[in-house]
């Protein structure tokens, strides 16, 4: 992070110390806990709203890793004093008729010398990173690479792997992701440590995207099943969502979190709302009911992972896997619920098998897996059984 001493007064700026009284001390800023219940995951509105559908279309996310959250301004792509960003945001306007894919540009942190130095470009979902881009270079680089499509010279586009995380601190903009952000951020690093992910899943601040009534605003960028990228984009997400979220994302491969998604890259609004239908119909789950179920405060899990086989193990990661097919699996319950299929695998087996806590359970009885449609199987075989018996023996007497 940026140092704040960068942006502290300066000597001449210094106020004068305060006359000597005996007058009271000024009463001390508010409280965490008031902070909270204003700004934070306890406000009146956090969980009021519906989420899906509110992420608008785009095919790329462009990021350029620029400063540190305290020294962005409300609209950092809009002063004077952050030529890079203004510059990036006012070139990606002006072509935005000649730009292959549609593009949304977010400011995320960046450090010098780290792996999100200041003025490198990620892009997602092709997962190349350009570093040290400078305001000098902007012009070309948007037209190479977002218009043309084609490689940014003399820059060189590096692949990036992982899964990575953006969680919006902007709180010079919005005073609820001011407070929510760093809280989430701080989180997701102890996840992340506790499970040896490190070298599998980055997170880092970011600016506005759009949404602020739905802080805390996170969105996750992470392989598949078969490899291909996806952003998903969350809302209302709380600390104690963190490690179902990582569990999901990253353990079982890209798996959403339906009550906290708010939707995807490449998604419009209406095929965000459809696509969240579709998973409570798949589930058994519609209308108000699946509100009711997916709501943290409802069901009293605080957002943690509803019971059953596949639960968190004190915060870590681990589910257990079923032989039996996805058709076989209980609709009655939640998806977090059902046993994962055997082509789904644990966050250990896909980024980090030697620190694994596996957490195994027993085999589902015959009962418990007994399904509609078996039933319905069963009783056309007795039926067909019995005609043939009946038309056997009426042909018996007959002869």
């Amino acid at each position: 992070m940026a140092d704040p001493a960068h942006s502290s007064p300066t000597a001449g700026d210094a106020l004068p110390p305060p006359p000597a009284s005996d007058a009271p001390e000024a009463p001390l800023p508010a409280a965490a806990a008031d902070l909270d219940k204003e700004f934070g995951f306890q406000r009146e509105e956090f969980h009021k709203e519906k989420l899906a559908g509110t992420v608008g279309f785009h095919e790329r996310h462009v990021f350029l890793c620029y400063k540190g959250p305290e020294q962005w301004p409300s609209h950092l792509e809009a002063t004077e004093s952050d030529r890079l960003p203004r510059l990036l945001a006012a070139a990606i306007k002006a072509r935005k008729p000649d730009l292959k894919k549609s593009t949304k540009l977010t400011i995320c942190e960046g450090e010098d010398g780290t792996e999100s130095s200041l003025g490198d470009v990620l892009i997602f979902p092709d997962m190349i990173r350009y570093r040290g881009l400078t305001h000098f270079d902007v012009d070309n680089f948007v037209e190479e690479v977002l218009v043309k499509d084609t490689e940014w010279l003399p820059g060189s586009p590096e692949a990036i792997r992982g899964s990575f995380v953006f969680v919006c601190c902007h709180g010079s903009r919005d005073k609820r992701c001011g407070v929510c952000g760093p809280a989430l951020i701080t989180r997701f690093k102890e996840e992340i440590e506790a499970e040896g992910l490190d070298d599998h899943v980055a997170v880092s601040a970011c600016s506005h995207v759009g949404g602020h009534k739905y802080a805390g605003n996170v969105i996750i960028f992470s392989p598949g099943a078969k490899g291909e990228v996806t952003g998903n984009w969350y809302g209302y997400v709380a600390p104690d969502d963190v490690p179902e979220l990582l569990h999901r994302q990253v353990g079982q491969r890209g798996a959403i979190v339906d009550r906290l998604w708010r939707g995807q890259l490449g998604m419009s609004e209406e095929q965000q709302k459809k696509a969240l239908e579709l998973r409570h119909m798949t589930n058994g789950v519609t209308g108000e009911e699946s509100s009711a179920k997916e709501s943290p405060k409802a069901n009293g899990t605080d957002g943690a992972p509803a019971g059953g086989c596949c639960q968190g193990n004190g915060g870590g990661f681990s589910c257990c896997q079923s032989d039996l097919p996805e058709g076989k699996q209980d609709k009655s319950i939640t998806a977090e619920q059902n046993h994962k299929s055997p082509k789904a695998e644990s966050v250990k087996e896909s980024v980090a098998p030697s620190k694994g806590r596996m957490k195994i359970c027993p085999m589902p009885t015959w009962f418990e897996t007994w399904d509609r449609s078996d039933t319905y199987t069963t009783l056309a075989v007795v039926a067909a059984a019995a005609t043939v018996f009946v038309a056997f023996r009426a042909y018996k007497t007959m002869n």
